[in-house]
């Protein structure tokens, strides 16, 4: 049984490489930053804020 992300985990969390705001798909299981265009993975509760590990996205160009 996987762990749902913590509300207050969220209002502090930013994508790394920007800074900019993310927001949950809770169905997915990603944290989401549109401005970089990446999707960060959680598990078990725990955001892998890592971009190694994020999956690519449609995103703002820079």
């Amino acid at each position: 049984m996987s762990k749902d992300l913590d509300p207050k985990l969220l209002e502090i969390l930013v994508a790394p490489g920007s800074g900019a705001e993310l927001r949950y798909d809770r169905e997915a299981r990603e944290l989401i930053s549109d401005d970089d265009g990446l999707a960060f993975p959680v598990r078990d509760g725990r955001p892998i804020m890592l971009i190694s590990e994020a999956r690519k996205i449609g995103g703002k160009s820079r």
